[in-house]
């Protein structure tokens, strides 16, 4: 009884004592910052805010730092201990990063002496200050341990200053100037941070010597060079002994120059796990001794070379494949062999016994045939990329079903076959991600969802897209996998109305049902049925009705793409104004209304396409000085609608505007001067209105890149605005009232491609400075008036652009949305980052056609017609091997047509009719097999026409017609004599077979018919006296007037 009381006792002691303890500590715990770092931080900020990224940094007394944004504080002191100030400057753009560099004050971070981690990158920093340097740091921030300085514009001349930082565990200085040669010592004042674990150096420019200089780093677990230009002879390294990096387990050498034999330095690094050579030049027999010692990886990638085999160059090879050999690593976890150049059918030897593989990438070979029965031998498989290949793989997966571990397979763009029916084994995995795109050939038709798929109960990802799978939508799926997130059925054959499940499934944030065949409406309940909706793609089908006025209180909404349906009404105001969308598509719908209002408070949103609709209204212009204008709009597209009216200057006043697109409209007047504030547009398409005036010459941002204005009524000169705009590529003014001449300085535009000046007033010689833009791909000055020569020294343009003549678009798997990061950049499905769509007219093969995407980047063309132009065709213009339409007719062209024409082998359609040339034609031109349209009708051309062979064996009599002196079986006249083609003029003088006119029997009817005529008038002045007086009289006057003309100029000189 005693000792249960003394227990009590004792535990009633010990509790109280732990009471105080925790009191003491609340009592101990600081609420705020210290004011000393609270005032450092707000010094701080003006280096730090370019984009207002710090605005939570306020100058109020009392105001907790540690609760600000990019700021992290230990809960018990209240000190700071991560500084969070990386991408306040970040543009992917070097010449920015020039510009806008700066130095760096290292000292201002003295005041936070319990500093833990700091992150820089991404701020443009060129260095430090002089004397100012980080090594100011070493002895106040003793606790610093990570260091972030990528993505800046530094060198080698700081690393000295880094070398102080003892306390160092990690360091970035990933992507900035760094070479180990601009500095005599360099990297090798590194090694004093004998505490450092992770180096990050990709993306510089560093020697082999660099890795001797990370030799003394002997704590150092990872090391990343990727994308420097390591490779060639390893000076003074024979074996990873000398490296002394006997703790290092994660070596990145990827993107560099390394070849097989400069990879043996590696067998003395026993404690590797993980080792990256992707993307190096590695190809045919690998050197074993670089790896064999390796008996610790885990993790191998040598994707994007060309290794056959293993192979000792003291011995002989191991084996003929990779996968062959690739046995001997027996604990690899990790193996990365995709765009590797691996064909045929896989081996039954090698890679099937690694049993502890749990990750296997082989995508985007040239691998076929069945997946071999060893293949159940890797049962600790959990990731399987076998896409891009020409695998014949069963509808029933039969192949993977005893991997029983495996929970992600990505099996794109092989070819799914047919199996025996009775075949109905149930797969023992449950697979997380499944993506099994491309893989069903159109000859596949009317096939349901793989059956497999009924016994999957815990998927996050699916694309079964481009499959031509029919029926209803399996909505299954999203009852069956409460945890999906990701589903993709884009470009196949479902049909009937969209079913959803009364259930709601909170996890599915991307829903890809595009480019099928649904009807009806769009459900009503999509919106409780997924909550966190994030994305919503059902353009191309054949939806009706309204748009549901639930998706505009969607909290997570930031991509709705209802484009190309056939929906009607109104489209909701909060949809616009109040969501959370950043992209909404609703082009080519039957939609109406007045939108224009909408898109004043239109906040938020960075992309609004509403083409090809019913939209109409006004669009009015707003006091911009009492308005605020939705800063966050990048992109507006509003093509082909019923809109009118002036163009608003308000447009002027959107500051980060990239691309307007404004064209088939009912606009009227000017372009506004505010215009010329949109400094950030790269494309503006105004074309198909009724705009009047001149192109305001202030306009020329710098950055545009497309400028359609065809189809107005604009006048004047070409606008000095473009002058020396290197960014321009497409400078579109055609059908317009341009008039004057092209001036001198369109040789400034350096970056241009496609020049349509088609159809306005313009005259003049066709300017030699063109021939200096040598980017120029396609150009159109037809429907003018030009005149004078043609310049030879076209012939000189490569047709060969400097700048894509379509948009540089950035793509986004549907697979990075995902919340698991090993899974991102894996399937096949993207999403663009615009949808706005630069498209040229050009005239060719007798008719306008509108070209965009891959057709415009490989169309060339010249089209010259119905001008004045007169003189002979340039041979020079035979140079131009890569054209495939010229178009010289409607001018006054004269002489032969060169032979040079027979080099233009990419040549499509050849127009030179409506001329005056003459001679023959050239019979070398039958060389052009890809010729289609040619025609030399309406000249004056003689003999024979080429053979009918090859493509001239299908062109027809209008090719030729109006040229009565030409020949041959296609135009009913045959040809006695054909001479060479080097003949200027050949005539036949077979009279009674063909009726032509030999020259003499033409000379000796002229002069007889001449000299007729003077016997007539000298016996008519014989006979009458009175015809005879009055012309004595009429030639003496003229005789007096000669003789008073020529002495007066002779007084007057």
């Amino acid at each position: 009884m005693m000792m249960m009381m003394e227990w009590k006792w004792l535990w009633f002691i010990r509790m109280a004592v732990m009471l105080l303890v925790l009191e003491g500590c609340r009592w101990c715990t600081i609420d705020a910052c210290l004011e000393h770092e609270r005032i450092a931080l707000l010094h701080l900020k003006p280096f730090f805010n370019f984009r207002d990224e710090l605005k939570s940094w306020v100058e109020v007394k009392g105001s907790d730092c540690c609760k600000w944004e990019r700021v992290e504080c230990n809960t018990t002191t209240g000190r700071l201990i991560q500084l969070s100030l990386d991408s306040t400057k970040w543009e992917f753009n070097v010449e920015y990063w020039h510009l806008h560099s700066w130095y760096l004050n290292a000292s201002m971070f003295l005041p936070f002496e319990e500093l833990k981690s700091l992150y820089l990158s991404e701020n443009a920093i060129a260095g430090c200050i002089e004397n100012e340097g980080f090594g100011k740091l070493s002895s106040t921030l003793s606790n610093l341990e990570i260091l972030d300085l990528s993505y800046n514009y530094l060198n080698d001349s700081i690393l000295l200053s880094l070398s102080e930082l003892s306390s160092l565990r990690y360091l970035d200085l990933s992507y900035n100037r760094f070479e180990t040669s601009s500095h005599p010592r360099g990297f090798q004042w590194l090694s004093r941070l004998t505490k450092l674990e992770t180096l990050n150096s990709r993306g510089n420019s560093l020697k082999n010597s660099i890795l001797l200089h990370m030799r003394n780093l002997s704590s150092l677990k990872t090391l990343s060079l990727s994308g420097n230009q390591l490779g060639g002879k390893l000076l003074h390294i024979q074996d990873g002994s000398q490296l002394r990096l006997t703790k290092l387990e994660e070596l990145d050498l990827s993107f560099n120059l390394f070849r097989n034999n400069t990879i043996s330095f590696l067998q003395g690094l026993s404690s590797l796990k993980s080792l990256t050579l992707l993307f190096n030049h590695l190809q045919g027999s690998l050197d074993i001794e670089g790896l064999s010692n390796l008996t610790n990886l885990k993790k191998l990638d040598l994707s994007a070379n060309q290794i056959e085999s293993f192979q000792s160059f003291k011995g002989s090879s191991l084996n003929t494949s990779i996968l062959q050999s690739i046995g001997i690593f027996a604990f690899l976890k990790i193996l990365s062999l995709n765009r590797s150049g691996l064909i045929g059918s896989l081996s039954k030897q090698g890679w099937c016994d690694l049993k502890n593989l749990e990750v296997l990438y082989v995508n985007e070979n040239a691998l076929e045939g069945t997946l071999p029965h060893c293949f159940s031998n890797l049962t600790s498989l959990r990731e399987l990329d076998i896409s891009r290949n020409h695998f014949q793989i069963p509808l029933s997966f039969a192949p993977f079903a005893n991997l029983s571990n495996l929970k992600t397979l990505w099996i794109d763009e092989n070819k799914m076959v047919m199996e025996p029916s009775f075949y109905t084994s149930i797969p023992k995995f449950q697979l997380e991600v499944i993506s099994l795109s491309k893989c069903i050939t159109s000859l596949q038709l009317n096939l349901e969802l793989l059956t497999f798929l009924y016994y999957q109960y815990d998927l996050r990802y699916v694309d079964v897209s481009q499959n031509n799978f029919s029926g209803t939508v399996p909505t299954w799926l999203l009852e069956n996998n409460t945890k999906l997130e990701v589903l993709i059925l884009m470009s196949n054959s479902f049909t009937g109305p969209l079913s959803l499940s009364s259930a709601p499934n909170s996890n599915v944030f991307l829903i890809d049902i595009s480019q099928n065949k649904l009807q009806g409406q769009i459900p009503i309940g999509i919106c409780s049925s997924f909550p966190h909706l994030r994305l919503l793609l059902l353009f191309k089908n054949a939806f009706e009705a309204n748009i549901p006025p639930c998706l505009s209180g969607m909290k997570d909404f930031s991509l709705l793409d209802l484009s190309n349906n056939q929906l009607s009404g109104r489209v909701p105001e909060e949809l616009i104004t109040k969501s959370s969308l950043t992209s909404l598509r609703l082009s080519n719908n039957n939609l109406s209304g007045n939108v224009i209002p909408m898109i004043f408070h239109a906040n938020g949103l960075w992309h609004l396409y509403l083409d090809r609709n019913n939209f109409y209204g006004e669009m009015k212009n707003v006091d911009v000085s009492t308005f605020e204008f939705p800063t966050s709009l990048k992109e507006i597209d509003l093509r082909n609608n019923k809109l009118y009216g002036d163009l608003p200057r308000w447009i002027g006043n959107v500051p980060f505007l990239e691309k307007l697109a404004l064209s088939e409209n009912g606009f009227e007047g000017s372009i506004p001067m505010e215009f010329c504030n949109l400094n950030y547009l790269e494309f503006l398409d105004l074309s198909e209105n009724n705009l009047s005036g001149s192109i305001p010459t202030c306009f020329n941002p710098p950055h545009i890149e497309h400028v359609h204005l065809h189809g107005n009524r604009l006048s004047g000169p070409l606008p000095i605005a473009f002058y020396n705009s290197s960014s321009l590529v497409t400078l579109d003014l055609g059908g317009n009232n341009l008039t004057g001449s092209i001036p001198k300085w369109i040789g400034t535009l350096s970056s241009l491609s496609v020049l349509l000046l088609k159809d306005n007033n313009l005259q003049g010689r066709i300017p030699v400075q063109l021939c200096k833009l040598y980017s120029l791909s396609i150009i159109d000055l037809s429907q003018n008036m030009f005149y004078g020569f043609i310049p030879s020294c076209l012939g000189n343009l490569t047709l060969k652009t400097k700048k894509q003549k379509t948009f540089t678009l950035d793509f986004t798997k549907a697979s990075d949305a995902l919340e698991e990061t090993r899974w991102r950049g894996h399937g096949s499905q993207e999403y663009p980052d615009t949808y706005v769509e630069e498209w040229v007219q050009f005239t060719t093969k007798s008719r306008s056609y509108s070209y965009g995407g891959l057709i415009l980047e490989d169309m060339t063309g010249i089209d010259l017609s119905c001008n004045k132009l007169t003189g002979k065709i340039p041979p020079e213009l035979g140079n131009l091997s890569q054209i495939r339409s010229l178009n010289l007719s409607y001018n006054n062209l004269t002489g032969v047509i060169p032979s040079s024409f027979s080099n233009l082998r990419q040549i499509e359609s050849l127009d030179l009719s409506y001329n005056s040339l003459s001679g023959e034609i050239p019979n070398q031109l039958v060389e052009l097999n890809s010729l289609e349209v040619f025609s030399v009708a309406h000249n004056n051309l003689s003999g024979s026409i080429p053979e009918p062979k090859a493509q001239f064996g299908t062109f027809i009599e209008s090719s030729y017609e109006g040229n009565p002196f030409l020949c041959g079986a296609i135009l009913h006249k045959s040809c006695s004599r054909i001479n060479s083609p080097s003949t200027i003029s050949t005539i036949s003088d077979d009279n009674g077979e063909d009726g032509l006119f030999d020259t003499y029997d033409f000379c000796v009817s002229f002069f007889i018919s001449y000299v007729v005529v003077l016997l007539t008038i000298l016996a008519v002045l014989y006979i009458n006296p009175y015809w005879r007086r009055s012309w004595f009289s009429f030639v003496g006057k003229c005789i007096t007037t000669c003789r008073f003309s020529t002495g007066g100029r002779f007084l007057a000189y």
